[in-house]
């Protein structure tokens, strides 16, 4: 094997991951994968998925795909599944798609494992099946995979393909949480509000709330709002409950305007102005955080 260095495979969803690229040029690259090198056929797929030293053919890349996925290289059969799913260089076929993430998850590739959970749960390209859902998003929550962490918690919530286990699922809402899986911080947030598989507290409430508003989660903000429109976890504040049902309500809450509006009758102006001024700062400090 040749000298190696690490180039990112961006997943579809934005995930990066890194594998060795077993050729310091094309010329060794293509070479290895035509005596069929599994690693090189695999990042030479990768390179013209993205154009990335070549010029960029979706087809040759599901074609060095194909071959490194049929050697069993796991992070090729993703690639490839994610191909077929988006319809990259192949004709789109979910059910082609849904057959290679399998291969990949089959090997534990966690990320697989959450796409084919993904898969089963919607019934995307396989038959809905929400207990073979939950059976690989507790595979790859197991793994660490903070989005599988997340629904998994929200299906033992439910009972979703499983016997419903609140404490259970505050468990998986909280690795998810840690990790700072936004949704998964506003869901712990309520299980906390509501004394749901946990003891009721209020001021832990707030503090998951708060998290999540802060990275955007218009239900957050709306729920942290509330807390301070009624004193619940934090000192009762209308001014920074005004603030937050306006941030909802520029993130897309259905009730922020008309809850905003309700607590603005109970402002003066000189409150209104300062809520205002608060909500500008905290989307401003929202948005600063996303560009980093």
């Amino acid at each position: 094997m040749k000298r190696s260095f690490v180039v990112y495979l961006l997943m579809a969803v934005s995930l990066i991951i890194t594998i060795p690229l077993y050729a310091a040029t094309i010329e060794e690259l293509k070479q290895e994968a035509d005596q069929g090198d599994a690693g090189a056929q695999c990042n030479l797929g990768f390179m013209y998925q993205n154009g990335e030293g070549v010029l960029q053919d979706k087809k040759a890349a599901a074609k060095w795909y194909r071959k490194a996925a049929d050697q069993g290289e796991a992070y090729a059969q993703y690639n490839l599944g994610s191909m077929y799913g988006n319809g990259e260089g192949v004709l789109q076929d979910k059910k082609e798609a849904a057959k290679w993430y399998r291969k990949a998850a089959e090997q534990g590739h966690a990320f697989s494992q959450y796409t084919l959970a993904r898969k089963y749960f919607f019934g995307d390209g396989v038959a809905e099946n929400k207990k073979k859902a939950i059976t690989w998003f507790r595979k790859a929550a197991e793994q660490g995979n903070a989005e599988a962490q997340f629904f998994l918690g929200r299906m033992l919530k439910r009972g979703e393909g499983v016997l419903q286990d609140k404490e259970e699922a505050v468990k998986w809402y909280r690795k998810a949480a840690e990790q700072g899986e936004a949704l998964a911080q506003m869901m712990l947030g309520i299980m906390y509000d509501q004394g749901e598989g946990i003891s009721q507290d209020k001021k832990e409430a707030v503090r998951w709330f708060r998290k999540a508003a802060e990275q955007g989660n218009a239900q957050a903000q709306a729920m942290l709002a509330f807390a301070y429109y009624n004193g619940h976890g934090v000192l009762q504040d209308k001014v920074m409950s005004y603030a937050l049902y306006s941030l909802a309500a520029i993130n897309g809450d259905q009730d922020g305007t008309e809850v905003r509006d309700i607590v603005a009758k109970e402002l003066s102006m000189p409150q209104l102005e300062q809520g205002r001024e608060i909500a500008a700062e905290l989307w401003q400090q929202i948005e600063g955080k996303a560009s980093n």
